[in-house]
């Protein structure tokens, strides 16, 4: 690894705002300043969409409030993905128009899930899936798969479904994605929103 990697990311690291704690991942912001290091694409785009999704997650704390919603965004090519679990459809519908509204993004993609509290409080009776180790485990197959520039991707796993975004080369290297995805233990579907984008 050259060394200079490491000032790099440091860099990055300092820059990130507190709001970001709004994402549940601790991990979260680490990885995207890896792949901010390793991606083939600009650092002003890059930029662009670090800019969108603090953006984002200030103006959906602010007006949801971090108590009632359970909300993660990612930002790609300033594409917005956001997914999670609330209680309403009306908090569905907020989140996205919020995103929407936010300067430079230009499509949203509105994966949030609704669970009433009951629903919720039921699943997790009938059957716990950690969604934690779902993400943990996709990092580590995508980064062996062969073939899979894991740096391009995004992924959420809620609920046991995931959720992936991002960009693939070509559809050979997305259809291998989906597949190292649907091979996970706790996996119970798979939804892409990924681009297929040549260099």
């Amino acid at each position: 690894m050259q060394k200079i990697f490491y000032p790099v990311l440091f860099a990055l690291l300092c820059h990130v705002s507190p709001v970001h704690a709004f994402d549940f991942n601790p991990l979260g912001y680490i990885k995207g300043a890896v792949e901010a290091v390793a991606e083939d694409r600009s650092s002003s785009d890059i930029g662009k969409d670090t800019k969108i999704k603090a953006s984002i997650v200030s103006k959906i704390t602010d007006q949801m409030g971090s108590d009632v919603v359970s909300v993660s965004s990612d930002v790609y090519e300033q594409d917005v993905m956001l997914t999670g679990i609330v209680e309403t459809l009306k908090q569905k519908q907020q989140a996205s128009g919020i995103a929407k509204l936010v300067k430079g993004v230009k499509k949203v993609y509105n994966e949030i899930i609704v669970h009433k509290k009951n629903d919720k409080d039921k699943g997790a009776v009938e059957g716990f899936v950690d969604d934690t180790v779902i993400e943990k485990k996709t990092n580590a197959l995508l980064l062996e798969g062969k073939n899979v520039n894991v740096t391009n991707f995004r992924w959420r796993s809620v609920g046991g479904h995931v959720f992936l975004f991002g960009r693939a080369l070509s559809k050979t290297e997305l259809n291998k994605a989906i597949k190292i995805v649907k091979s996970i233990k706790g996996v119970s579907k798979v939804t892409s929103r990924v681009k297929v984008k040549a260099k």
